[in-house]
């Protein structure tokens, strides 16, 4: 056996399925469910209650979740998971203090992306005001297909890896203003790789706009997206272009310069 067979089969022997298993577990917690029961967790991993009961009460003894006898919960020491990749990166450090001055200039709140699969993940934020109904931080998460920094993601992909992400997607009317049909996605995408830019209005939540741009790497690959967010009240397509889309730029230029000089 040799070639595609011979690296699934190495890949299937190499997949550690109590690993996958404890990680689904804490998955199964996020903002609408902090707290479950065992036959919560059961039923949102597709485990059974007793293998569900013996992760969970590991993770307890490792410290990752509380319990009280009968629901259960993340602790903080969860987001070591997550520093420990978040403190990998130059890219959150570096993006702070420009996002701090980009916020500065033009008042409306700013943050920084990667593509984790369908999703974009917030790596850096500096807000101004809560605008959107969900508080955004540092590890959250939104569709890609319906946020200006996913679609400025997912524009700057390879053709065959675009076509596979997009292949895997489910899109959900966010809104009535969310693109879902998948040709209708694909334009959108040639059209914010064409013009280096990307503007959503009302689709991921009614009443918000944004504006994202590309940060590359030295290599000029696009590693992640930038963008500023506003209410639509505050102005019209034309008036974020005009006003707010060169001081975009520019936050993702210096971004940029200072990751190559990393």
């Amino acid at each position: 056996m040799t070639g595609p067979e011979e690296a699934e089969a190495t890949a299937r022997t190499d997949h550690v399925q109590s690993l996958a298993r404890g990680l689904a577990v804490i998955r199964a917690f996020d903002a609408e469910h902090p707290e479950r029961t065992l036959s919560d967790v059961a039923r949102a991993t597709g485990l059974t209650r007793a293998a569900a009961r013996r992760f969970l009460l590991t993770l307890v003894d490792l410290g990752y979740v509380r319990t009280d006898g009968r629901l259960f919960a993340l602790t903080p020491r969860v987001l070591e998971l997550g520093y420990s990749y978040l403190s990998s990166l130059s890219l959150p450090e570096v993006a702070a203090p420009h996002l701090e001055n980009l916020v500065r200039t033009v008042r409306e709140s700013a943050s920084v992306s990667v593509l984790d699969g369908p999703d974009v993940v917030y790596v850096a934020r500096v807000p101004t005001s809560r605008i959107m109904t969900v508080a955004i931080t540092i590890g959250t998460r939104f569709p890609a297909y319906a946020t200006s920094m996913g679609r400025v993601l997912l524009a700057a992909l390879p053709p065959a890896e675009r076509e596979a992400t997009l292949a895997g997607l489910r899109p959900e009317p966010l809104t009535d203003r969310t693109i879902t049909d998948p040709d209708g996605l694909r334009r959108e995408l040639d059209a914010v790789r064409a013009a280096g830019y990307c503007v959503v209005d009302q689709e991921l939540e009614l009443g918000l706009s944004s504006l994202a741009v590309p940060i590359r790497d030295r290599s000029g690959a696009v590693v992640a997206a930038a963008n500023v967010s506003t209410q639509s009240s505050r102005g019209s397509r034309e008036d974020l272009l005009r006003d707010v889309l060169p001081e975009l730029q520019a936050c993702a230029a210096a971004i940029e310069a200072d990751l190559r000089a990393g």
